[in-house]
């Protein structure tokens, strides 16, 4: 099979005349146009570019569904909705919960995940977090990183990819440190550390922070000097990459443009932050983790309307977002949700593509083609 005539996206730009040859499920080549062999089944994409997969590092639900119900038929509804905006691999996430909640989680994607071929894994956002920055996480299941909770979910190393973590929590550290040993990427999240604090943790293996903006701590007066947060950390250091809700209501244009001048396209990785809202009409509602929430004007929010839950958005949407408000390269923007960094939790899965519509502001997925050059490394 042969996907001719496209726009092929990638990471330092767009190029046309080139083909993509697929063989047994696999992209066998990317060639000149001239190249490729004509025994092949060719399919025509009549200009539109052809991009790689989007990959979510922190997708919550959809549909109604969560993470944390466990199932196999929770898990599917999440993919397919997620790959209608383009999303070919992703992490579930799960909430603050009690900690055998969250074990449940685990075990049910070491169960369901060869069945479910986007799922490459699990983002455990809590219960390691700050009550001051907890958002739309339940307070009372916030726990410190204890020895023995971390040697419980070192049990699971093989699915978990991600944990979000305030480093100045006591044991946290020591956790970070842990975590980074065992492949499993740390990223500083829903925390009110201080500058000193965010060097320690990333010292000790940190390399990422979670939705950047939103639940974090920034520059504040401590005594008579002003001192740095998480977020002033993350933007001047190079080697940490910021997670970023792209989605038009967690952060504003112009903050997502300060974010774009100060980190670049490669320290940039676009998350949906997806709550079981996403897909549902405006006035569902729905829960996350026993909280009520409503969707509005399609944005998920708290049932008092208090503080938003989670995002609505796709992928794809994300993407747009960037393009057109933040005036990103649409390569760059695709880019930042395919993610390529280096201590990515999947840097090793590559070779998914997907094609997208041909105008940049109408942005759609007219149908998802998953085809894998290379399996994920064990």
């Amino acid at each position: 099979m042969i996907f001719t005539n496209a726009r092929l996206i990638f990471a330092d730009g767009i190029r046309d005349g080139l083909e993509v040859v697929v063989e047994e499920g696999k992209i066998a080549a990317i060639c000149e146009r001239s190249l490729a062999h004509r025994k092949h089944e060719i399919i025509d994409l009549h200009g539109n570019y052809l991009a790689p997969g989007f990959i979510d590092l922190h997708v919550h639900g959809a549909l109604g569904r969560d993470t944390m119900e466990a199932s196999a038929e929770a898990f599917r509804s999440i993919c397919d909705f997620h790959a209608s905006g383009g999303t070919t691999s992703l992490l579930l996430t799960t909430a603050t919960a009690p900690l055998n909640e969250i074990l449940k989680v685990l075990q049910a994607v070491r169960d369901f995940r060869s069945a479910i071929t986007p799922i490459v894994g699990v983002h455990v956002e809590g219960p390691f977090i700050s009550k001051a920055k907890a958002g739309a996480q339940r307070a009372e299941f916030i726990q410190d990183p204890s020895p023995a909770a971390v040697r419980q979910l070192l049990e699971y190393a093989d699915v978990l990819k991600r944990v979000t973590i305030a480093p100045e929590l006591p044991g946290a550290l020591e956790a970070i440190e842990i975590f980074h040993a065992h492949g499993i990427s740390v990223s500083g999240g829903h925390s009110d550390v201080w500058d000193e604090d965010a060097r320690a943790a990333f010292d000790r293996g940190m390399r990422s922070v979670t939705h950047t903006f939103n639940c974090m701590s920034s520059a504040r007066r401590r005594g008579v000097y002003r001192v740095a947060g998480l977020l002033e950390f993350a933007l001047s250091e190079p080697d940490i990459s910021c997670e970023l809700i792209a989605d038009g209501h967690h952060v504003s244009p112009t903050l997502m443009k300060m974010l774009y001048r100060a980190k670049g396209v490669r320290g940039i990785c676009l998350v949906t932050d997806a709550t079981a809202g996403a897909g549902l009409p405006d006035g569902s509602k729905f829960s996350l983790y026993g909280t009520k929430c409503i969707v509005e004007a399609g944005v998920c929010l708290l049932a008092d309307r208090s503080a938003l839950a989670g995002s609505a958005a796709r992928m794809i949407d994300l993407v747009r977002s960037m393009v057109i408000k933040v005036g990103v390269p649409l390569h760059e923007a695709v880019a930042m949700a395919t993610d390529d960094m280096t201590d990515s939790p999947l840097k090793d899965l590559v070779g998914c593509f997907l094609v997208v519509a041909r105008s940049v502001r109408g942005l759609r997925i007219p149908s998802a083609l998953r085809f894998v050059r290379d399996a994920p490394k064990p």
